[in-house]
């Protein structure tokens, strides 16, 4: 049976252990709300940069794990991340991409360049991560913990999730409020000081 986020979520964070997390999009809002803390940290607004921004941490923390909820559409804005990610090689690093074939889903009735043909698994493995998987199931994400943990990275891990719910045309697209574009920093400013690191 197919996953959906906050179902994803919940099973990462069984596993997640001491891990900083790096999220966006739909991701983003179901990782704080399942374990809320100075693990997190939100990468809007600037979207497609969740991975450069997990890239960072996992140099700057080499003894901690990283994990990266990326989304599918905020991944391809930024594909070259990537290809930077395998040539780093951190082996801390664990990059998740949360596939659910849409480009702003909540908010807008877009399909994602590329559908359901694209093929992140293969980019990842010809980009040079460590491994690469794609997990379908709540079963098959948990079935991947021993080859994603305890062993070097970076790894990468689709997962196939549900479709949030569209908004219908005669609705207006919901407003997000200013406090959502302050996150990120806010969420720095806490992680800084979780890990000691703040001035």
């Amino acid at each position: 049976m197919p996953m959906n986020v906050f179902e994803a979520c919940f099973v990462i964070n069984k596993i997640r252990g001491e891990a900083l997390v790096v999220s966006t999009m739909s991701a983003m809002f179901a990782a704080s709300a399942i374990a809320p803390g100075p693990h997190n940290l939100s990468s809007v607004p600037l979207m497609g940069g969740a991975s450069g921004l997990g890239l960072g941490l996992a140099i700057a923390q080499p003894t901690r794990p990283v994990f990266v909820f990326d989304g599918d559409a905020s991944l391809l804005m930024e594909l070259g991340t990537m290809a930077q990610i395998a040539g780093e090689a951190p082996a801390n690093l664990v990059h998740f991409v949360f596939n659910n074939n849409t480009q702003f889903g909540a908010i807008a009735n877009l399909d994602r360049p590329g559908g359901a043909a694209f093929d992140f698994c293969a980019v990842a493995r010809g980009a040079g991560y460590k491994t690469a998987h794609s997990a379908d199931s709540i079963p098959d994400l948990i079935a991947l913990k021993d080859k994603i943990l305890g062993q070097p990275g970076p790894h990468f891990v689709e997962l196939r999730i549900m479709p949030q719910p569209r908004v219908l045309t005669e609705m207006p697209q919901p407003e997000l409020p200013d406090l959502q574009f302050q996150r990120m920093a806010a969420e720095a400013r806490a992680m800084m000081q979780h890990l000691g690191t703040a001035g």
